[in-house]
C-alpha cells in the first residue's frame, strides 16, 4: 500500500526534493496541433491496444464489447473508432537510453536493436525513428522510415563516443540523472506535438531512479512542486498521443523487487496528501499513458519487436470532459473488454479543467 511507503520518498538528493522539482520544465505545446481531439481541451481521446493472454493483438472487435468509465461512470457522447492496419497514422521512436544505462547496457541494447532490424524480411509496421539519450538530452533523428535496414543505417551512425553517468555515482549521480531524463523526456513530447496522429516511444531502459531507500517525506510546498509536474506530464502527453513503452535492458539480471516496485505508483494522483516522488517514474509514466512495461527478459529484440507488432491497430474512444469547477481534477479512465483473456491497454486518467 502507498501509505506503507509514505517516508521512502526520496534516495536521490542530498539536499531537498524541492531543488529536484525547480529543476524540471515542462514541454511547451505548440499553438495548434495536428490531431483534432488535442486541438479542445475538453475533449478526451483514448487510443486502446487490446492483447490476448499471449500479447497478441485483438482486431474485429465492435464498440458493445467494450465497457468505458470516467471515474466509474459512462461517459456521455462516447464516440468509437476502429483503426485497422494501415489505417490510421502513427508514428514509432525507439529510444535508447545512455543516462541511466551502463556503457555495457548501452552496448547490448543497440546489438539488440540492430539483431531486430536486420532480421526482419518485412518493413516495419509503422514508421519509425531513432532517439538517444545522452547528457545533453534527447537526440532525435528527424525523419521516420519503414525500411528496417535504412533505420539500422542510422542505429549504426549513432555516437557511443559521450559521457556515461553510471549508476554507481551516488546521489548526485542519481539527480543529475533523474533531471536529464526528464529535460529528454520533454523534448520528446515537444517533438511530438509536431506530428500528426498517434506517436508511441518505444524506451529501452531501466528507467531514472524511484527515489526510496532514505526516509524523507515531501514537505506542503514540494508537494505542489511535484503534483504541478505530474499534472503538466499527464496532460501534455494527452495532447501530444504519446504512449510509451518501457523495456527493461537488465532483464533476469536484476532484482524484480525493484525493478515492480513502479506498481505502487501508477494508479495516478488526485490529491496533494497522495503524492510522491516515483509518480514520475518512467515505467509509471508508460503505464499511465497506456503503455507496457516488460521486465526480466533479457531478449529485447524479441520484446521490440513484440511491442512494434502491436502498434498495427487499435481502437480509438472519444468524449467529452464533463464540467469542471476546480482546476486539475483528477479523472480515472478505464477501459474493459467483453472478451475471456482479452485486456485493454490506454491512459488510465486525465486532469479536468473549468473551462474558460
Amino acid at each position: 500500500m502507498r501509505t506503507a511507503i509514505r517516508i521512502l520518498a526520496c534516495g536521490l538528493l542530498p539536499f531537498t526534493p524541492l531543488a529536484l522539482a525547480q529543476t524540471m520544465h515542462s514541454p511547451t505545446l505548440p499553438q495548434a496541433t495536428t490531431t483534432p481531439a488535442a486541438q479542445s481541451a475538453h475533449v478526451m481521446h483514448l487510443d486502446v491496444d487490446v492483447d490476448d493472454k499471449a500479447g497478441t493483438p485483438i482486431t474485429g472487435l465492435t464498440q458493445s464489447d467494450f465497457t468505458v468509465l470516467d471515474n466509474n461512470a459512462t461517459p456521455a457522447g462516447l464516440q468509437f473508432k476502429v483503426v485497422g492496419p494501415g489505417q490510421g497514422q502513427m508514428e514509432v521512436i525507439l529510444v535508447m537510453d545512455a543516462v541511466n544505462s551502463s556503457f555495457q547496457t548501452v552496448s547490448y541494447e543497440q546489438q539488440q536493436l540492430e539483431k531486430y532490424l536486420k532480421n526482419l524480411n518485412t518493413k516495419l509496421p509503422n514508421p519509425t525513428s531513432l532517439a538517444y539519450i545522452t547528457d545533453k538530452g534527447a537526440e532525435i533523428q528527424k525523419g521516420f522510415t519503414q525500411d528496417p535496414q535504412l533505420l539500422n543505417q542510422g542505429l549504426l551512425k549513432i555516437s557511443t563516443g559521450l559521457r556515461f553517468i553510471t549508476r554507481n555515482t551516488g546521489y548526485w549521480g542519481n539527480d543529475e540523472r533523474y533531471s536529464t531524463s526528464f529535460k529528454a523526456l520533454d523534448q520528446l513530447i515537444t517533438y511530438c506535438t509536431q506530428l500528426p496522429g498517434r506517436k508511441v516511444l518505444i524506451w529501452v531502459s531501466p528507467g531514472w531512479p524511484l527515489m526510496s531507500g532514505v526516509r524523507t517525506e515531501l514537505d506542503g510546498t514540494q508537494e505542489k512542486e511535484v503534483f504541478k509536474q505530474i499534472v503538466a506530464e499527464s496532460t501534455y502527453m494527452r495532447y501530444a498521443r504519446v504512449t510509451i513503452d518501457d523495456v527493461n535492458p537488465r532483464g533476469l539480471n536484476s532484482s524484480l523487487l525493484r525493478d515492480y516496485y513502479y506498481q505502487e505508483f501508477t494508479k495516478g494522483v488526485s490529491k496533494l496528501s497522495d503524492v510522491y516522488l516515483g509518480d514520475l517514474g518512467l515505467q509509471v509514466l508508460a503505464e499511465q499513458s497506456g503503455g507496457k512495461v516488460i521486465e526480466a527478459d533479457n531478449d529485447i529484440s524479441r520484446s521490440v519487436g513484440k511491442l512494434m507488432n502491436t502498434t498495427a491497430s487499435w481502437y480509438e474512444f472519444n468524449f467529452p470532459m464533463p464540467p469542471s469547477e476546480q482546476p486539475d481534477t483528477f479523472h480515472s479512465t478505464v477501459v474493459k473488454v467483453n472478451k475471456p483473456g482479452a485486456k485493454a491497454y490506454t491512459r488510465v486518467g486525465y486532469y479536468n479543467q473549468p473551462a474558460k
